[in-house]
């Protein structure tokens, strides 16, 4: 009789890899060899891609408060740094929100910002 490594174990094992590459194109889907080469650089490009995810959003919010504040008459930079001589915290998340939905109290900081240039 023949020795089992692993048997079911590794069947089930199998399975439950070439479930989580369902969808994929032709054998990368269904082929075991193909599906944990594409999981392994798929798996990479989504760790590399949510460190970039952060950045892209970072530099959306910045775009958003720039063309605001360019609206009110000051650049970034200079919106930013009156900002911080006036002690505001406020992140560029909350800032690009309220450039977008709540225009007046973006204009009450931009007038803050420009007192404490």
């Amino acid at each position: 009789m023949p020795r089992v490594r692993k048997g079911s174990a590794r069947k089930q094992a199998r399975k439950r890899f070439l479930n989580e590459t369902k969808g994929y194109w032709g054998g990368r889907g269904n082929l075991f060899k193909k599906a944990s080469e594409t999981y392994v650089r798929a798996m990479a490009f989504a760790y590399r891609d949510r460190k970039c995810k952060k950045r892209n959003f970072r530099k959306l919010w910045i775009i958003r408060i720039n063309a605001a504040a360019k609206m009110r008459g000051i650049n970034y930079s200079r919106f930013i740094n009156g900002l911080i001589k006036a002690n505001v915290v406020v992140d560029r998340k909350m800032l690009a929100e309220a450039a977008v939905n709540d225009p007046v109290a973006f204009d009450k900081l931009v007038e803050l910002s420009k007192q404490h240039i």
